[in-house]
């Protein structure tokens, strides 16, 4: 038995497949840095689990006897809150998107499960796992996130607009980690006759981009789709940028995708968004960078903002992490500095006094 070490993060698997929780015991266990403190084969044991055990961080399959994970996940996060990472072992649409409601019962994050050792994506696709568990280790902020998932939202009041903006053509925004519940929020409250395009970059594991959309899309007033190449961008329409693809824009209101080098370790970045969107649109544009760790798009949100476009960043109290929008508000980025429910009520009054 590996001897306790309070420095090692503390995961507990929950899986109803033996063979995949060995699995992935024998990943997590490789990496010195993690040990895992035990199992469970449904919703109903993670639940005793957690509470017996303490991990810091949990693994979740959804689809399980007895209880759900997406239930487990929502019992968990009222009864003791921790941070859980959705481990998909499917890259079906459908079966994404459903894993994404987990997010909205508390969930953090959705990673896919990495195939065998022998095939040729394992190692990528491991590190990823143990990357998240790693970062969503040092979140503490999930008891929180619980209370606003179900606690009556009081309303928020947009700002007074500091200057009348120029007339808003499109609108951009940047997410990393905790950034799908946002958007989320943002995009159900925008209006239906919401009158300009939305841009959307969200940093995630590779293959789940499809599922992501088609879950955003059933929150949201108007379509949600993933953008390609040459597109013309649509009023009242979301476009996400898709796996492993830059995306900017181009002359004729176009949607310009590229498979240049990454930028702040990202393809797609924020940043490449918000520079494209800066030397296109100027101050006929709105850029809004929301929670994620790093600082991708914070320099070229300042980049939007001095061309003449309405800034806005999320805010450090419904931040799961802080980095990227922090980085923005360092550097006065941000004309605005807001919860989800302000930035959405805000890019509404800009557009429609546009």
């Amino acid at each position: 038995m590996t001897p306790d070490n309070p420095q090692q993060i503390k995961v507990l698997i929950v899986d109803d497949s033996r063979v995949v929780a060995e699995f992935l015991t024998q990943l997590f266990n490789s990496d010195s840095a993690i040990r895992v403190v035990g199992t469970a084969r449904n919703g109903e044991e993670a639940v005793e689990a957690v509470q017996k055990m303490n991990p810091d961080v949990i693994t979740m399959d959804i689809h399980m006897p007895r209880m759900n994970g997406y239930e487990a996940t929502r019992r968990i996060m009222e009864i003791c809150p921790t941070p859980i990472v959705i481990v998909s072992g499917s890259m079906n649409t459908d079966e994404v998107a459903t894993n994404f409601h987990a997010i909205e019962a508390g969930a953090l994050a959705v990673v896919p499960r990495p195939n065998g050792i022998g095939h040729p994506h394992y190692g990528a696709a491991a590190l990823e796992l143990l990357k998240t568990v790693k970062l969503m280790s040092e979140v503490k902020v999930v008891r929180r996130w619980h209370r606003s998932r179900f606690a009556p939202v009081q309303p928020v009041v947009p700002p007074e607009i500091r200057k009348l903006p120029g007339v808003i053509r499109v609108v951009a925004i940047g997410a990393s980690t905790g950034g799908p519940l946002v958007l989320q929020t943002i995009l159900s409250e925008l209006p239906e006759n919401f009158a300009v395009p939305v841009l959307i970059v969200q940093h995630m594991a590779r293959g789940f981009v499809h599922g992501f959309v088609e879950w955003l899309g059933n929150s949201s007033k108007f379509p949600v789709r993933v953008a390609t190449d040459g597109e013309q961008l649509k009023p009242g329409c979301a476009y996400v940028a898709p796996d492993d693809f830059h995306m900017g824009v181009g002359m004729g209101n176009r949607i310009v995708l590229s498979d240049a080098a990454h930028e702040n370790g990202m393809r797609p970045s924020v940043a490449y968004l918000f520079r494209s969107v800066a030397e296109v649109y100027g101050s006929n544009a709105a850029g809004v960078l929301l929670t994620g760790m790093g600082k991708d798009g914070a320099e070229e949100l300042k980049c939007m903002r001095d061309a003449g476009a309405t800034t806005l960043a999320q805010d450090k109290e419904t931040s799961v992490i802080f980095g990227m929008p922090g980085q923005a508000i360092q550097i006065d980025a941000a004309m605005y500095v807001l919860p989800p429910e302000g930035i959405a009520r805000t890019l509404a009054t800009i557009v429609s006094k546009s």
